[in-house]
């Protein structure tokens, strides 16, 4: 006799994927993230949690992969593509909000041995578009993207971990914030002119 074949049902979807953790990740910020606190979001117990990730710094490094992957870098394609200046403090401004918007963030975009290999590759990519655009190469577009992003990325973790001190009142804290993104902002507009300045020099100089 032949076995009646069991309609197949559809179950509840899986609490544990790899989407749902960096979310709630996320949501938790990185500097607070704990196993414990992720598993309660997701709805489960530390040790199913861990059957997923082996440990809290593949964890942070999970969550912070998941960022940097969502960030949108400012498009390369421009209607002024001479105006390679101005790109630049678009990107910085870029760059500036994310380390804003996740605090934690700097120790994993900053130091090139804790990106992991999808950052590089949108890192790479981003460096290739902007050689391709502005007609420079890309050694120049490397050094200049690198140049940029680490002393913007750098200086907006030191504003923002100093503006985030609780020693003084709202009023007096967003006055200082307001003032420090000021001179964060012409800063930025200082490096980048002196960037440009020497990878125009470093051509003269290689041509002659």
């Amino acid at each position: 006799m032949q076995e009646t074949e069991r309609p197949t049902t559809r179950g509840r979807p899986p609490k544990i994927t790899p989407e749902r953790i960096v979310n709630a990740g996320i949501e938790m910020g990185l500097p607070n993230i704990t196993f414990v606190g992720v598993a309660a979001a997701l709805g489960v117990s530390h040790m199913a949690l861990y059957k997923h990730v082996p440990s809290l710094e593949a964890l942070k490094q999970m969550v912070a992969e998941a960022i940097f992957s969502r960030w949108q870098i400012p498009p390369v394609a421009s209607e002024s593509p001479s105006d390679l200046m101005g790109y630049l403090i678009d990107f910085s401004a870029s760059a500036q909000a994310l380390v804003k918007c996740n605090p934690g963030l700097t120790p994993y975009v900053i130091r090139r041995l804790a990106a992991t290999q999808p950052m590089l590759d949108k890192i790479d990519e981003h460096q290739s578009q902007l050689a391709r655009c502005y007609g420079i190469d890309k050694d120049h577009a490397r050094w200049l993207l690198a140049t940029v992003a680490f002393h913007c990325i750098a200086v907006a973790d030191t504003v923002y971990s100093v503006a985030g001190q609780e020693v003084t009142g709202e009023a007096d804290r967003a006055t200082e914030v307001a003032e420090m993104e000021a001179e964060f902002a012409e800063g930025m507009r200082a490096l980048i002119t002196g960037a440009l300045a020497m990878m125009e020099q470093r051509d003269l100089q290689a041509r002659g």
